[in-house]
């Protein structure tokens, strides 16, 4: 008889593979902006680099770094002015054909347009924060604003980050309070990545969903120690920040970090456009989300609170029922991605929700 008919089964082997891009050099402390060219040196990237500045961050450490480089490097410096954003990025991009590198000087506004040049170039890029006000210093997403709000597009990670505690601690504490709203908010974005797993099968990494929940926790049990004009306070959020990126760089994508708060935050950047910090509208959603979770929405409030974070709608200039409408939209945005705001919220519940922040 022959076999030649018999299918046989294959040897089962492993062959899943996954690209992360993580920093290589991470710096932060107490006046450490000085080691920029030694980070360069040792990254060996090329001769010349394009520095990506704001019009007020230049004036706090751009102009320095430029110095630091200007006797090893061809530095060219581009203004990433507060034009239309698209245009900015094309020009930037433009600016970046002689450019070996490109360093990002300054705030969310501006490392996100030199991750974005960097990305669609094919640059490494440094991050260089002037302020710690969200999580986008180490991540490979960036946000850029639309006339339809604002759109989460993919960016290159940052090869490197240089983060001076003296320059991020004379930043306003706003500032600061909002990066740590951004990142105590990972705590319900883990719940909302478990709830899709569950329902949905969406892929987990455990070992990002872990990372981010540590993250989140040291803030939530450290809100105390975050206080105006602090080095430790800058310390401690920006290795924050830097680790929730880590997480989304090990996860591939933006889960870790971004659940139904994130979702909640982008409907009120359409509807309320310019109203709060991104960081602080993800800490308000972070409530809410919390709340529907069964979870210590409380706790949560009250560690915005001893931050100085907002924790109510009013608190940043929104009306109440723009929050409701926000929360009723939440589900239209990526829509793709599954969470506790898409299981059917009504009107009335919104409203209940939202009244349910200035509870005492």
């Amino acid at each position: 008889m022959s076999a030649g008919g018999i299918n046989l089964l294959r040897t089962k082997v492993f062959d899943k593979s996954k690209w992360m891009q993580l920093p290589r050099d991470v710096v932060i402390g107490h006046d450490v902006i000085g080691e920029v060219p030694t980070v360069c040196e040792d990254l060996d990237l090329g001769d010349a680099v394009l520095i990506i500045t704001g019009d007020k961050t230049r004036d706090v450490a751009g102009r320095r770094v430029e110095a630091l480089l200007a006797d090893s490097y061809e530095v060219t410096t581009f203004p990433a002015t507060s034009g239309d954003p698209l245009e900015v990025i094309r020009e930037a991009e433009a600016a970046a054909t002689g450019a070996g590198f490109v360093i990002g000087v300054g705030g969310g506004r501006v490392i996100d347009t030199a991750k974005i040049v960097a990305y669609n170039t094919d640059r490494h890029f440094i991050s260089v924060p002037t302020a710690a006000s969200h999580d986008g210093i180490a991540s490979s997403r960036a946000s850029v604003p639309t006339a339809e709000g604002n759109v989460s597009l993919a960016a290159e990670p940052p090869i490197a980050i240089v983060a001076d505690t003296v320059i991020i601690a004379s930043a306003p504490h706003r500032l600061l309070a909002s990066g740590c709203a951004d990142i105590i908010a990972n705590h319900t974005a883990i719940l909302d990545w478990e709830l899709s797993h569950r329902l949905r099968g969406e892929a987990l990494s455990e070992y990002a969903l872990t990372l981010s929940r540590m993250t989140a926790e040291i803030l939530f049990k450290n809100a105390d120690l975050i206080k105006p004009n602090s080095e430790e306070s800058a310390w401690l959020v920006t290795k924050a920040l830097v680790s929730s990126g880590v997480a989304m760089s090990i996860a591939g994508s933006s889960r870790p970090a971004s659940g139904g708060e994130h979702k909640f935050s982008h409907a009120l950047d359409r509807l309320a456009p310019g109203k709060g910090l991104h960081g602080e509208k993800c800490g308000i959603g972070a409530i809410i989300t919390m709340y529907l979770h069964g979870g210590d929405w409380e706790g949560i409030r009250d560690s915005l609170k001893t931050i100085g974070a907002p924790t109510t709608p009013a608190e940043i200039g929104i009306p109440d029922e723009v929050a409701v409408e926000a929360l009723l939209a939440a589900r239209t945005i990526r829509p793709e991605r599954f969470t506790i705001l898409d299981m059917g919220l009504t009107r009335e519940s919104a409203r209940d929700l939202v009244k349910m922040l200035y509870r005492e």
